[in-house]
């Protein structure tokens, strides 16, 4: 009986250090930050250039795969190398982008056809103006569940799910 105690507490030692490292892991994916500037992983950024070559790796002698073509298009940075960002968009398509094609100013695209953009952030509010589905607009302040948006002289606020290139529990001022 005296040997099953001892065995009981290594067993009882080996799983919560087990849990712990589990913890750590669990959060260290959470902050998880890029190792040349330092910011989140994922992040939110636009493409500042009317074009921008995607390439397959991180280095202009990599192969071209195709070319975005849309300025202030919402993009997602998954990865950092140097001065080379890996990013996606939407639909999930991407690759390697030089860091001096990508702007920190933050836009969305509208997901839903003739999407309703409220005065206040209350569906009950005035309609200011109605988007179409792909219509790229800047992105200003966010609640928990609205976001304020403007794009070709109109603006208002819209419930956040309707848009990507805002995380659903990220607040704006």
């Amino acid at each position: 009986m005296s040997g099953i105690l001892p065995l009981k507490r290594r067993l009882t030692a080996v799983l919560s250090a087990f849990l712990v490292l589990a913890g750590a892991v669990a959060a260290s994916a959470q902050d998880k930050r890029g190792q040349v500037t330092n910011l989140p992983l994922p992040r939110y950024v636009s493409m500042k250039a009317a074009e921008g070559n995607v390439r397959r790796g991180p280095s202009l002698t990599h192969r071209i795969d195709w070319v975005f073509k849309r300025r202030g298009m919402p993009l997602q940075i998954t990865a950092e190398y140097g001065n080379w960002r890996k990013v996606q968009d939407r639909d999930g398509a991407g690759g390697w982008v030089h860091y001096a094609l990508l702007s920190g100013v933050r836009t969305v695209l509208i997901e839903s056809d003739m999407l309703p953009v409220y005065a206040n952030p209350d569906p009950n509010s005035q309609v200011s103006a109605q988007f179409e589905s792909g219509v790229v607009a800047r992105l200003g302040s966010c609640t928990i569940d609205w976001c304020r948006i403007s794009a070709g002289g109109y603006k208002g606020w819209t419930l956040k799910s309707n848009l990507w290139g805002v995380d659903p529990s990220e607040i704006r001022e």
